[in-house]
């Protein structure tokens, strides 16, 4: 396998949630498609602007992907408790500003500390809904 890539829905934040992302965890987008470029579809013009799909490269094998919902497609995004994106770092500096960036404004529900199974480990819900788990354990050799 090559790479799992979380796949984030919204209804209409998409490019500002992947902005805030882009903010914490650098990089450029790799792809930003909006509902109005659909080719041979009459999309209505509320959703034009709307994030068709997007791509954010977290690592040389790992992307942040997301779109927003369409309700012209008959759908809508339900924020829930079902997943959590983990992010697990390479050292501790990169926990604190990862976890210290997408927790600004969202809901702590664990701080930051040491548990029994890692060195800092830490969940919260962004401003944007999305849950989220950051994991680090030193690497011993």
């Amino acid at each position: 396998m090559l790479s799992v890539n979380p796949y984030l829905s919204f209804n209409g934040t998409c490019e500002a949630a992947f902005n805030f992302y882009k903010s914490v965890f650098g990089g450029e987008f790799e792809e930003l498609e909006r509902y109005k470029n659909i080719p041979d579809m009459e999309v209505p013009e509320l959703e034009k602007e709307k994030i068709l799909h997007m791509s954010l490269p977290l690592t040389e094998y790992v992307s942040l992907m997301g779109a927003d919902s369409s309700e012209a497609f008959g759908q809508a995004a339900t924020f829930g408790d079902a997943i959590t994106v983990t992010i697990c770092t390479a050292d501790e500096a990169e926990t604190h500003r990862i976890y210290n960036g997408l927790s600004e404004g969202g809901k702590i529900t664990m701080p930051l500390e040491k548990t029994f199974w890692a060195d800092l480990y830490g969940q919260f819900t962004d401003k944007f809904g999305i849950p989220w788990a950051i994991n680090f354990t030193k690497q011993t050799k």
